[in-house]
């Protein structure tokens, strides 16, 4: 049996989407664009249009274009005890991540005062991105202690979760110390590393986690895809 071509539009542009080639918020093509593109017909193209945006793959803007959805936003509360699995397993999204580098470097100002170390002592910077439904929402740079921690980011990849790394430790739990966000633009090389349009917003979030007794364990600074993801300030009873 023949395919009916629209359905041919609609998954060639699905799978355009899926693999970055159209990242969220792009304008697509024209319909005699598409139409050229896949050998159809316009009122094909129409159609294949219509099912995404019923499907919510794609919105519709009369005057401006077709455009790539983002999908419902994540939520991600936080507060004291902040926790990416927690946050984000809780809403049914598959979470996974990568470690994309880790070093031991000298301890710049800003992380020797935040680890409350002398500038220059030597922490394991490390670089990861996270993934919800294998679409990217954030990646960033920690730095701990290379004394207390020095395989941490290797051994936090095998484990698989933050919080039963430092378990591995001997820490059983740790408290968010201070939290401080801001919003502007994608840069260009965020823009392609979350694969969302570069004129949308990211969230710089910087944070400093301690243990209970106020010893700070880890300086980070992530930037957030703020078309997937969407934060709350959760007041929590200890």
């Amino acid at each position: 049996m023949v395919r009916e071509k629209w359905r041919l539009v609609r998954d060639g542009i699905e799978k355009e989407i899926a693999t970055g080639a159209w990242q969220p918020g792009d304008r697509l093509p024209t319909e005699p664009e598409l139409a050229l593109r896949y050998g159809t017909g316009r009122h094909s193209v129409r159609r294949a249009i219509s099912e995404l945006a019923r499907e919510g793959s794609v919105s519709v803007e009369q005057g401006r274009g077709t455009f790539v959805e983002t999908g419902p936003m994540l939520e991600y509360a936080i507060g004291t005890r902040t926790r990416l699995h927690r946050n984000l397993m809780s809403q049914g999204v598959e979470v996974s991540g990568d470690l994309l580098g880790a070093e031991r470097v000298p301890a710049a100002g800003r992380v020797a005062r935040a680890l409350r170390l002398i500038e220059g002592a030597p922490v394991i910077e490390s670089r990861r991105i996270t993934y919800a439904d294998r679409l990217p929402i954030s990646f960033g740079t920690s730095w701990r202690s290379a004394e207390r921690f020095p395989d941490f980011a290797t051994r936090r990849d095998v484990i698989g979760s933050t919080t039963e790394t430092y378990r591995s430790y001997g820490i059983d739990d740790y408290l968010r110390a201070e939290t401080t966000l801001h919003s502007r633009l994608a840069r260009p090389d965020e823009a392609k590393m979350l694969r969302q349009h570069p004129q949308t917003p990211v969230m710089v979030i910087r944070a400093i986690d301690q243990t209970l007794d106020g010893m700070p364990l880890s300086f980070s600074e992530v930037i957030w895809s703020a078309v997937r993801v969407k934060f709350t300030m959760a007041n929590e009873k200890d």
